[in-house]
């Protein structure tokens, strides 16, 4: 398939990407983009921002910031005032939200009640916790996971972006992002759901921390310089972004329950599409990815405007991306 039979197939089938980025060997094999996007245009990556968020609270542990993801969530908040009754707040980790095994007082995400407080954070922590305990469930969260940018916050005094920008963005040659704020819950779900090309911003509470759980907007080059980073044990251009040994604690496989989420497992953040062969990505919704192939030294960056229907982009990457990759 040529490049341009690939470009028309992915008009045609795939309607809503953007922008694809591919790395192979270091190099880049495939770039092409659609819907009037341009390379260096952003698009909200939707949950793709968790994996960078993971990333983020790795480096604070390599820098000594964050002693450990052991640590309980209640020692970064000591003013935090538990609600009378509640014990099982008290034993939940950083580990907790990183493998999405908190335990929540709610069924789903409580997205209004998070998002039209004063303070996201402490709205989260107030459904943490629950009469059940620690039951070790995997329970996929969004909005809650607001508390990871607290603990951030608490644990560097820098606003989630600054400390992107400085640590992560900045020594991959990403451009400085900015906070974006909505002022409405029209300008939140515009921002969400509008198909236009977005600026370098990653969406925020109204302390300016940016949410963990969505709302980053990157372009697809972007996100292939940080599948990248990861494909070679955090190190870019001979620069040691983060510890080896948080990428491979990052990416280590832990089961999910059940036979939902297409049988993938989990790491922090981040999801192992095949334990066997070590590959993993970050996924958001409207098939927004970074997938990572070591075996292959390929990763494959998808950006996409909002389509709910879209979950994710795997199979399309390994049935159309990675044959056409091997064969430049």
């Amino acid at each position: 398939m040529t490049k341009e039979e690939l470009h028309r197939m992915i008009e045609k089938d795939q309607p809503n990407i953007c922008q694809i980025e591919a790395i192979c060997d270091g190099k880049i094999v495939y770039s092409d983009t659609w819907n009037n996007y341009k390379s260096d245009d952003c698009v909200h990556v939707m949950s793709v921002t968790k994996s960078i968020m993971a990333l983020l609270i790795g480096i604070a542990i390599d820098k000594g910031q964050i002693k450990s993801v052991d640590d309980k969530v209640l020692d970064y908040f000591p003013e935090y005032k538990v609600k009378r009754g509640e014990k099982t707040i008290y034993e939940v980790t950083i580990k907790h939200l990183l493998t999405m095994r908190a335990p929540y007082k709610c069924k789903g995400d409580p997205w209004s009640k998070v998002c039209s407080s004063e303070n996201w954070t402490c709205t989260s922590l107030d459904f943490l916790g629950g009469r059940r305990g620690l039951t070790d469930e995997f329970k996929y969260s969004t909005v809650c996971l607001h508390i990871l940018t607290g603990i951030l916050h608490k644990a560097t005094s820098m606003l989630t972006v600054d400390y992107a920008n400085k640590y992560l963005f900045e020594p991959l040659g990403i451009p400085a992002h900015k906070n974006f704020y909505a002022k409405s819950a029209q300008e939140h779900k515009d921002f969400t759901i509008n198909k236009l090309p977005k600026e370098a911003v990653w969406f925020s509470d109204p302390q300016n921390l940016g949410t963990p759980g969505y709302g980053l907007c990157m372009t697809a080059r972007d996100m292939a310089k940080i599948g990248q980073m990861c494909l070679n044990k955090g190190e870019f251009e001979g620069r040691q972004i983060v510890s080896p040994g948080w990428i491979h604690q990052m990416t280590a496989a832990r089961r999910i329950e059940g036979n939902h989420f297409r049988g993938m497992e989990y790491g922090y953040l981040w999801w192992i599409i095949s334990r066997k062969k070590n590959i993993y990505a970050a996924i958001g919704n409207s098939g927004n990815v970074i997938y990572i192939n070591p075996n292959k030294h390929l990763v494959v960056a998808v950006a996409s405007y909002f389509k709910p229907t879209v979950f994710d982009r795997v199979d399309f990457i390994q049935k159309c991306i990675e044959p056409f990759c091997e064969e430049q």
